[in-house]
């Protein structure tokens, strides 16, 4: 990989004063796990990385007044370890749960998960985020069994965050901090469908650090459902992630959220309007995987992408309705 600086702040107005104001200055490193990757594969050429891991206010998981907050740098097996997440957010423990890898597990980063670039071949291959040459994109006519189903373009790869699904249906925030300030996004603000190859696949800023990730108290029934194709360390095909709340045996309103089927998280409101006010069975939940998918546009390689959703979103919600309120 190309040479570069490297910083380990203690503090995160160290870390602050050390990133950069335009991309491809400087990168952040929690875990490393996927930033490595892209170093070795010259896709990231920082000047500097700045090692976070080390700075004791991103890390813990503690109840607050505003619900759960989730520092940047909980790792995957300290999220999926955690009593208060197993018992009141099961949608994000089944996430957790997905990446099979223990040394991901315990290198990876709730934030770096978050932040992380897609695994779309076309970009891992320098062709950069919308896979363009001559003008044109290359995925609508190529190797796209992997790609999206929803969005249509200009970005055809799939948003590869396990947890993001599920944080936007939990309806929650994430924190980014930067030296002149700090701003608080809904979950589903964070993530973006870049437009043009200067555009990333998130909202952060080259100056900002996600610093933590709030979740208001659970008052739903939440799960998440992934359809993989194998059990080994790999991405899902599809997931759904779904967040009920109740009012007595009905549903008072829904979230449903798919992943890795977009450039990002997709809400389904078809679906969600459909399960509002009705009691969930089998053939609800069946209903209401078809219309989560209603608006589907698949590739020539993906089309099987459309089923699989579907039957994400009806087992996510019989999972839930089964799971303690």
């Amino acid at each position: 990989m190309q040479a570069f600086e490297y910083a380990a702040p203690t503090s995160l107005k160290e870390a602050l004063s050390l990133v950069g104001s335009q991309w491809g200055e400087v990168d952040v490193l929690a875990g490393g796990t996927d930033q490595l990757s892209l170093m070795k594969d010259y896709i990231h050429t920082p000047k500097r990385l700045v090692n976070i891991k080390g700075i004791k206010e991103l890390g813990g998981i503690t109840k607050t007044a505003a619900g759960l907050r989730i520092g940047a740098t909980v790792t995957v097996e300290e999220l999926m370890s955690s009593a208060a997440v197993r018992a009141e957010y099961p949608a994000l423990t089944a996430a957790a749960r997905g990446i099979t890898s223990p040394q991901i597990r315990n290198m990876g980063t709730v934030g770096g998960d978050l932040c992380q670039r897609t695994r779309c071949w076309y970009f891992r291959n320098g062709f950069g985020l919308l896979a363009m040459k001559d003008g044109r994109s290359l995925v609508p006519d190529g190797q796209n069994e992997f790609h999206s189903i929803f969005g249509g373009g200009p970005a055809y790869f799939v948003s590869a965050s396990s947890f993001g699904p599920a944080l936007i249906a939990l309806g929650a925030k994430v924190r980014l901090v930067s030296a002149t300030g700090t701003r608080e996004l809904a979950a589903d603000k964070f993530f973006v469908a870049p437009s043009s190859a200067s555009q990333r696949e998130n909202a952060l800023a080259p100056n900002e650090i996600l610093t933590e990730i709030v979740v208001p108290a659970a008052r739903s029934r939440n799960a998440t459902y992934e359809v993989r194709q194998k059990d080994a360390l790999d991405w899902p095909l599809a997931t759904a992630s779904v967040a009920l709340r109740m009012k007595g045996s009905g549903i008072e309103s829904a979230r449903v959220v798919l992943g890795h089927v977009a450039p990002t998280p997709w809400a389904t409101p078809e679906a969600e309007k459909l399960l509002a006010g009705k009691s969930l069975t089998e053939d609800l939940a069946a209903q209401a995987g078809k219309a989560a998918v209603a608006g589907a546009r698949p590739l020539s390689g993906n089309g099987y992408k459309v089923q699989l959703a579907s039957v994400a979103v009806k087992r996510a919600l019989l999972e839930a309705v089964r799971a303690k309120a």
